[in-house]
């Protein structure tokens, strides 16, 4: 009986398939097809089709990539997410299938004979005692889901969970690319200080000479005081960049989530880390749809789409059954002999007749949830648009940038070399000299920060292009 009853509600299920969810049909994307820069032209490849170990060749900068990705506490957070709402829609996809329980259950009772009812036909005063012990398989409130509610509300759970995927994907390629910034800030930074000590050595030089010459009268004071400020604005920045280089290492050990060996901090300067020195942008409309964000934005939106098939549901009857199947007696010993056979079949349906305007309601509020949805991925869109955008308008120009700061590090450099000859024949004064190696100092400063923004560049494309494969698929 009960076998029969559970092949009818599964094959009953089977026919209900379809929901009243409407047809979900992905917003045209609200921006160009294009990227707004030539350099994007005639590109179908994406940055996004490469994996991170690909684009972050320095062996020392993956290292500490792999060690973040590994014991980062934000990307352990979004992976346990995962986890958890993967239960969550196994729960809600069960709802779907009937929920079978056996059970074993027994009462014994004594009633007076007088309070029975039944005292005067049987001629007794004493008690009556009453036994009764029931087993059974059963089927209890499941309810056939012949309008789709449930499977409208199991459609919502796969698609958050699906969304909370996409987003854990996106913490991880932000985690990589954050990582990889502040790994190059620190290299950045300690070329900075490098420079900075070599110049105050520089500067100790010139102001020992200074004083001597001051000494014999041969320097004016304010020869002498210019090159005790020079020095010491040296000496500032020293204690500066030791300082900003310790706060990097901070910063670095805070992504990482552990400490980060010595073998793997940035070694040789900035210049030598290796970078993929050209990311292809490829084609807009394809890179934005594959980006995890604007990917979970539309889970989110093909979600409420569904709510929409749940809340049209409730406006119709819901058929729930009930049964059992299995041995009552009023003797334990007695429970599974013959002739002790139970069974019970309750379905019931309920129409929905007057709620206050709840379903109503709540159809008002999944629609408007759809709406809501569609905006949000409309704009997660057009935010993926603007940061690919900036990220090419930049890629665009610092080349130009770089090479010209290149230049004026050469040509300061060159004239400091030159000044300095002019001052030791006597030619130009010290003030022209400590103006020129000030110029210098400002040149190569600003060359390394050149450098630290194309670099930096590079990175955000990686991460704003959608970040390539996860790591240990394409690694």
């Amino acid at each position: 009986m009960l076998r029969n009853l559970t092949l009818t509600l599964l094959a009953a299920s089977a026919l209900t398939a379809c929901t009243m969810a409407p047809k979900y049909e992905r917003p045209a994307l609200p921006v160009a097809t294009t990227w707004p820069t030539a350099s994007a032209n005639g590109q179908t490849a994406s940055a996004g089709d490469l994996a991170w170990k690909q684009v972050f060749e320095d062996p020392r900068l993956a290292g500490t990539i792999d060690l973040a990705l590994a014991n980062n506490r934000d990307l352990r957070v979004a992976v346990l997410n995962i986890e958890q709402a993967r239960a969550t829609y196994r729960i809600q996809r069960a709802a779907l299938l009937p929920t079978v329980n056996g059970t074993l259950s027994g009462t014994k009772s004594e009633t007076p004979t007088a309070a029975s009812g039944f005292g005067s036909a049987i001629g007794g005063t004493g008690a009556l005692e009453i036994e009764n012990y029931n087993a059974n398989v059963g089927i209890t409130s499941y309810e056939l889901d012949i309008f789709g509610r449930v499977r409208s509300l199991k459609d919502q759970a796969l698609h958050s969970y699906l969304a909370t995927e996409e987003t854990a994907r996106a913490t991880q390629i932000s985690l990589i690319a954050e990582t990889a910034n502040a790994w190059l800030t620190l290299a950045a930074d300690q070329d900075l200080l490098a420079l900075a000590k070599d110049t105050l050595r520089s500067r100790e030089d010139s102001l020992a000479l200074v004083q001597r010459q001051f000494d014999v009268g041969a320097a004016s004071q304010l020869d002498l005081r210019t090159s005790q400020t020079l020095a010491e604005t040296a000496r500032s920045d020293v204690a500066t960049y030791t300082a900003q280089v310790e706060r990097d290492k901070n910063a670095l050990r805070l992504l990482v989530g552990t400490e980060v060996p010595a073998d793997l901090q940035p070694a040789g300067g900035l210049i030598t880390a290796q970078i993929l020195p050209d990311l292809p942008a490829g084609v807009a409309s394809d890179v934005l749809t594959r980006r995890p964000d604007v990917l979970a934005a539309e889970h989110q939106l093909m979600g409420a789409n569904a709510n929409i098939g749940a809340a049209r549901a409730a406006f119709f009857p819901r058929i729930s059954l009930t049964g059992s199947y299995g041995s009552a007696s009023a003797d334990l010993d007695g429970l599974f002999k013959s002739g002790t056979k139970a069974w019970s079949f309750a379905p019931s349906i309920s129409v929905p007749i007057f709620a206050g305007g709840a379903n109503k309601a709540g159809l008002d509020s999944a629609k408007a949830g759809q709406k809501i949805a569609v905006a949000t991925y409309e704009k997660t869109v057009q935010t993926a648009f603007r940061e690919v955008s900036d990220a090419l308008a930049t890629q665009a120009t610092i080349g130009d940038r770089l090479a010209a700061q290149e230049r004026v590090a050469a040509a300061a450099a060159d004239t400091a070399r030159l000044t300095k000859l002019r001052y030791d024949r006597g030619v130009d004064s010290s003030l022209v000299l400590l103006d020129a190696q000030r110029t210098q100092y400002s040149a190569q400063q600003g060359l390394i920060n050149a450098r630290l923004a194309r670099a930096s560049n590079l990175v955000t494309l990686y991460k704003v292009l959608g970040g390539g494969a996860p790591a240990g698929k394409g690694s």
